[in-house]
């Protein structure tokens, strides 16, 4: 998959596509289904198929002061949306200059002039071009005029009704639901970043771990995890199962909140790596301790949770 970042860096071979137009933060299964469309009429119609996105994400440009809410990070966004098949990644820059433009604008210039579309899916209740003034039936109707087709999709839901949408993943994680979260993207969801120096409390009680701070992505709710974390090997990701805390650490100094990520059975050097968690299931909140004892027979308990609930083999004693 190709990853471009202005439309007139296309190669001849990827203009006149069918591209799936949005946000994709998460890539649920909604954004699944919006990019599944594209892929079909790129099929039947022997056309590339084009993802378009925006970075940063239009609400971290109009409101910067936000907390964190980003549910996937570039790097991952672009690898699920290879796993849908894309022959390439457009990421239009979200800046000024854009927040400024009319949708006719955005229409022409970007989609038209820029990627030669041939066909556009967008979810039903899409918004775009200046304070979101474009809707699915100006697009409609300008590509009447334009010369391409528009496919909008309806709202995926699930069995009891209920949308997939970003903002509900985000609800879940806040209230420690990953397993529900997991549900909507349709993949567990994962975290990563560069493994951090920490106080290495952990090696003296026989749980080292990797820390990872959070930077934009959405808080979960604190507390202990089941896990699984991945190093990058070559073009492959091999994942090791494991336990992971998020939160203060209040028991001790209550600091910033860090991700501490204990793998089972292994002990590597894991500083200054890339490594990527995914989230399974939530095993208790976040508690103060009355002191390294107590957190270390709480901590036991709450690997051989997590070893049950993933498979795992119980540690040798």
């Amino acid at each position: 998959m190709r990853i471009l970042r202005h439309p007139y860096e296309l190669p001849a071979s990827l203009l006149g596509g069918s591209l799936a137009l949005g946000n994709f933060d998460g890539v649920h299964r909604g954004h699944q289904r919006v990019i599944g469309s594209a892929r079909a009429i790129a099929a039947q119609q022997g056309l590339p198929l084009g993802v378009m996105t925006f970075a940063p994400h239009p609400r971290r440009f109009f409101q910067p002061d936000l907390p964190p809410f980003t549910l996937t990070s570039f790097r991952l966004k672009a690898h699920l949306i290879s796993e849908e098949g894309a022959d390439f990644l457009y990421v239009q820059a979200f800046d000024e200059a854009l927040s400024k433009g009319s949708a006719e604008w955005f229409v022409t210039e970007v989609l038209v002039k820029g990627l030669h579309v041939a066909h556009v899916v967008v979810g039903q209740d899409y918004a775009f071009g200046h304070r979101r003034q474009g809707t699915v039936s100006l697009l409609q109707k300008m590509a009447l005029d334009l010369g391409f087709g528009v496919t909008a999709v309806a709202p995926v839901k699930d069995e009891g009704g209920a949308i997939y949408s970003s903002t509900r993943v985000r609800a879940c994680l806040q209230e420690g639901d990953v397993t529900t979260a997991a549900q909507i993207l349709g993949h567990p969801w994962e975290v990563e970043g560069r493994v951090e120096h920490g106080d290495k409390r952990g090696r003296t009680i026989g749980f080292p771990t990797a820390n990872l701070k959070l930077g934009e992505y959405q808080r979960p709710r604190a507390g202990v995890y089941a896990v699984t974390a991945g190093l990058d090997d070559g073009a492959q990701t091999r994942f090791r199962p494991g336990v992971a805390n998020f939160g203060r650490r209040p028991t001790f100094d209550n600091g910033d909140a860090l991700l501490e990520v204990h793998l089972f059975d292994v002990s590597p050097d894991l500083y200054g790596r890339h490594l990527r968690v995914r989230f399974h299931d939530f095993l208790r909140p976040e508690q103060t301790f009355s002191g390294l004892e107590a957190l270390k027979a709480q901590i036991n308990e709450d690997a051989a949770q997590a070893r049950a609930l993933l498979g795992v083999p119980p540690a040798a004693p």
